[in-house]
């Protein structure tokens, strides 16, 4: 996920009905969208709605039914017109082009996943796949390359001359997902795109689209109703209630922050121990031993001083190189040594720092030691120790973690 903003939302509301500004006027009063149902039979769709999505980012704008979800993500390519509002893609406001820019900027910018597959069942999967690019008027020798591209892409390479009809449910979608990439969009948006499958189905193909992003690297917008799979696939998630935006942040946030009581009324059946991660269990390591200048006594020092029965070794680049055990160092200590070298122990375990929560038992289980906790470059960030994991995990109200 990069630092460029993709995606601005600004402002943005949707109004139904007949001279729609008098809503628009209303909710900058702050009135709501039942409110204003009352007063002017106007149908709110989305309200004031305001959020960045960053290059590269997947961010799940969801919500129960009716809460303006789906009019959102369709206003952001214009299927549906925002009554108010700025959405800029690129430095550009989508709704300051006219009919033809509007239609090459879809072409350059948008892939559109649905939740019902809408492939012509007479068609072949490649030409369903190609049927975007030959309505850009690609030459047909070049969307067809492209179209097997995808096809290879999402795990249906042998497919291209079935029918629809000769494809499961999860197969189908598949096609429906190539049909997206072969365009190679800016910008996916997947509206509800696994609510029709089955639930294994479902989560295969959510996994499915997490191995996909870690090639693609595409701004992805996924709308859905389903929190276990907003946990699941979302950067960030935004959650939406009668047309407004009640919270914006990562799954973590979401769970362990909740804005407020309909956000925790959302939240509160989640199993966090899927969600935390190992960061969030961790405890900042309050000491380590230095491989190049800490000798034994030092190292007594610290773990007394800490209350500690074993202490991790780092080299000059805060990268662990293993442990040391109280035993082997006071041992050492009476022996007269001066180096800790020969008595660190290099069976231990590491984690990253976004291991789910959920995983980090079993390590435990088979680790004598505390879990070192780490980043990309293995510098030592945190360690967990079986107490703290429980009780930060009883906390959020995960009762099962035998």
């Amino acid at each position: 996920m990069g630092d460029k903003v993709k995606i601005q939302i600004k402002n943005v509301s949707k109004v139904f009905g007949d001279h729609p500004e008098r809503a628009i006027d209303l909710l900058n009063e702050g009135y709501t969208k039942d409110e204003i149902m009352e007063k002017t039979k106007l149908a709110v769709g989305v309200a004031q709605a305001t959020f960045d999505v960053y290059e590269g980012e997947i961010v799940v704008v969801m919500g129960l039914s009716g809460s303006g979800k789906s009019t959102l993500v369709r206003c952001i390519n214009r299927l549906i017109e925002p009554t108010a509002g700025e959405i800029i893609i690129d430095g550009t406001n989508v709704l300051d082009l006219d009919e033809k820019e509007l239609r090459k900027f879809r072409q350059k910018y948008f892939g559109m996943v649905f939740q019902h597959f809408a492939l012509f069942p007479h068609w072949s999967v490649l030409r369903n796949t190609s049927y975007g690019l030959e309505i850009q008027g690609v030459d047909k020798a070049e969307r067809e390359e492209k179209a097997m591209r995808a096809l290879e892409l999402v795990g249906l390479k042998g497919w291209e001359e079935n029918l629809p009809s000769q494809l499961s449910g999860g197969m189908q979608q598949r096609v429906g997902l190539a049909r997206a990439l072969a365009l190679d969009p800016e910008v996916l948006l997947m509206d509800e795109a696994f609510s029709a499958l089955d639930p294994l189905i479902r989560s295969d193909m959510q996994d499915e689209l997490i191995n996909l992003q870690e090639k693609m690297k595409k701004t992805i917008l996924f709308i859905s109703h389903d929190l276990d799979e907003a946990l699941k696939l979302g950067d960030r998630i935004v959650l939406m209630k009668d047309g407004a935006i009640v919270q914006i942040g990562t799954p973590e946030e979401i769970l362990t922050n909740p804005a407020d009581d309909y956000v925790r009324k959302f939240v509160e059946d989640v199993d966090s121990s899927k969600v935390l991660t190992a960061e969030s269990v961790m405890k900042k390591s309050e000491a380590v031993a230095y491989l190049k200048s800490d000798g034994p006594r030092s190292a007594l020092r610290k773990m007394r001083r800490n209350n500690l029965a074993s202490l991790f070794v780092v080299d000059d680049k805060h990268k662990v190189v293993g442990i040391l055990n109280v035993r082997d160092v006071a041992r050492n200590v009476n022996k007269g040594k001066d180096v800790i070298s020969d008595i660190i122990d290099k069976e231990i375990t590491q984690v990253h720092l976004d291991t789910p929560a959920h995983d980090l038992f079993n390590l435990m289980e088979n680790s004598k030691y505390p879990l070192a906790v780490v980043d990309d470059e293995k510098h030592l960030k945190g360690v967990i120790v079986r107490g703290s994991l429980i009780s930060m995990l009883s906390k959020q109200g995960v009762t099962d973690v035998e």
